[in-house]
């Protein structure tokens, strides 16, 4: 058997036809039939003249049409393409011509969207609306219900899978793996949270996953996050598909923590997936304050993305003193460790044991020493990255070779204590984490600075206690303009920007603080931030 997805989804629709594979309110869909209609859109994208290595995007909120698609590209060696449901006109075109994408798979309530990038977007042959409020009618159901399922086939290990990230340009990119390094990866670390020692071959996941189903014990994880996320998809939903699980996905579009509650006990979950305290506060509360809850089939939280913090998981532990909490400590190149907290074992916030062949690099390519308190850059080898699409030149800038060893080095700051444990400190660059939203200065200030009473801003981060960080900026005033209130500046962007981008709270000032040389000078516009009386409400 191949080591490719697909094909080990394949058998294990075959193995367990009748068990639940998806689950959305009252949608609730079979293993034989999760296959048999991946097998028809992958039917339909042949049709529409897709080959292997063509590239399907899916605009999409959590959904069972979004892990349709995803495994119905896979089936024709397609490459699924995430694309953020937040994103406007020109973030979303950029997005289809930079990934050369040939299919669209979107939710109808993004048509709208769609619809005014579809003439520019020239590349793309198939347009798939998908109809959020029922599946009755849609093209996408239209298109299922008239393909011819794909036969199954041989495929490539090698097949290159792409997820979208933000990359230190401001612009998202696309990172590129191989397939088999998901197999691989599965093989070693979903077995043990079954109850059982790691695997080696592709054959023995198949039967992992009927004898599972068979004594009444089959995994069911709920990805609470996003799946157009790499936490949500690639933690949340790909390992358990592959063991022949469960996916349980909430119907809201917002977090609705007594829907989640309600949910993980009327579906048995035993795996909730997050990102981190955006997720965790809220859930938290809701155990505080909601009703009782019986919680007795939860095994894991699992997190990435995101600061999760301790105080939180000790909290959320004493509601569920059996569970454990696994933060992934992770970019999307690859995994750098895990931290694990169980209610008799706490793990400190930012500090994780790293993975095999992670390692902290100096700049000079020498491995930091534990204990020294000196700072390098977290490295990770064996995932077998394909590199960055389209972008040679920040894929030799962030995959190097070190000592005869491949490494990819995402770009996170990191000192190695005495006992071997990563201490993380945070990206070099100024990005902005924001509830697992990747922002990136320079495009919000390039935005700002449209504004005609603005002049001069800089943007950065600030702590926030549910999203990690929220988005805040200094701004000059041009010379003859005048802001009566600065929370004018984010209604004048607010329709340029997603609103996860928009920042929450701006100051004006006289001057934005720059270098001589004309170089943003970001610590102290933070100082004349914390300095200021004044400051914009937040949206």
């Amino acid at each position: 058997m191949e080591r490719h997805l697909a094909t080990v989804w394949e058998h294990v629709a075959d193995a367990i036809p009748g068990e639940t594979a998806l689950v959305q309110g009252a949608v609730r869909r079979t293993w034989a039939e999760f296959d048999d209609r991946a097998a028809r859109f992958a039917g339909a994208l042949s049709e529409a003249g897709l080959r292997p290595g063509s590239k399907v995007a899916q605009y999409l909120y959590n959904s069972p049409e979004y892990l349709e698609a995803y495994y119905g590209g896979l089936k024709v060696r397609a490459i699924p393409v995430n694309v953020n449901y937040r994103y406007l006109d020109d973030e979303l075109l950029y997005l289809l011509e930079n990934s050369e994408a040939e299919a669209l798979v979107f939710h109808a309530s993004l048509g709208e969207r769609v619809a005014r990038v579809r003439e520019k977007a020239k590349g793309v042959r198939l347009w798939l609306e998908v109809d959020d409020a029922s599946a009755a009618g849609s093209s996408y159901e239209d298109a299922l219900a008239v393909a011819t399922p794909a036969p199954r086939i041989e495929r490539d290990p090698n097949d290159i899978t792409m997820t979208y990230t933000g990359g230190t340009t401001g612009m998202p990119k696309g990172v590129m793996g191989r397939i088999h390094g998901s197999i691989d990866t599965f093989l070693v670390a979903v077995p043990p949270v079954l109850g059982r020692a790691p695997l080696t071959e592709p054959e023995q996941i198949v039967d992992t996953a009927r004898e599972l189903a068979e004594a009444g014990q089959q995994y069911v994880s709920m990805p609470a996050c996003p799946l157009m996320h790499g936490t949500g998809l690639g933690i949340g939903a790909l390992p358990a598909i592959t063991f022949g699980g469960k996916i349980v996905l909430l119907a809201g579009r917002g977090l609705d923590v007594d829907e989640l509650w309600s949910t993980v006990e009327a579906e048995g979950v035993n795996a909730v997936t997050v990102v981190g305290d955006a997720f965790a506060r809220p859930m938290l509360r809701g155990l505080d304050e909601g009703p009782a809850r019986d919680l007795s089939s939860m095994r894991l939280i699992l997190s990435a993305g995101a600061m999760f913090s301790e105080d939180i998981k000790q909290r959320l532990l004493d509601h569920m003193p059996s569970v454990a909490i696994v933060d992934y400590i992770a970019a999307t190149e690859g995994a750098m460790g895990v931290s694990i907290s169980t209610k008799d074992r706490p793990a400190p916030t930012g500090r994780f044991r790293p993975n095999p062949g992670v390692k902290v690099l100096t700049d000079a390519g020498d491995e930091v020493v534990p204990g020294s308190d000196d700072i390098g850059m977290v490295a990770i080898s064996g995932t077998d990255p394909a590199g960055y699409f389209k972008d040679e030149e920040k894929t030799g800038r962030l995959i190097r070779e070190v000592g005869g060893v491949r490494y990819v080095i995402p770009g996170d700051y990191a000192k190695v204590d005495a006992d071997g444990s990563i201490l993380l400190l945070g990206r070099g660059s100024q990005c902005i984490n924001t509830g697992g939203e990747k922002v990136f200065p320079e495009e919000v200030e390039e935005v700002l600075k449209l504004h005609p009473a603005v002049e001069d801003a800089l943007v950065f981060g600030l702590p926030d206690e549910r999203f990690g960080q929220r988005v805040a900026a200094v701004v000059s005033i041009a010379p003859g303009q005048s802001v009566a209130d600065p929370a004018d500046v984010i209604e004048g962007v607010r329709e340029k920007l997603s609103s996860y981008k928009l920042p929450r709270d701006v100051v004006v000032v006289a001057v934005v603080p720059r270098a001589p040389n004309g170089k943003a000078d970001y610590a102290g516009a933070r100082s004349l931030f914390e300095a200021s009386i004044t400051s914009a409400p937040r949206k």
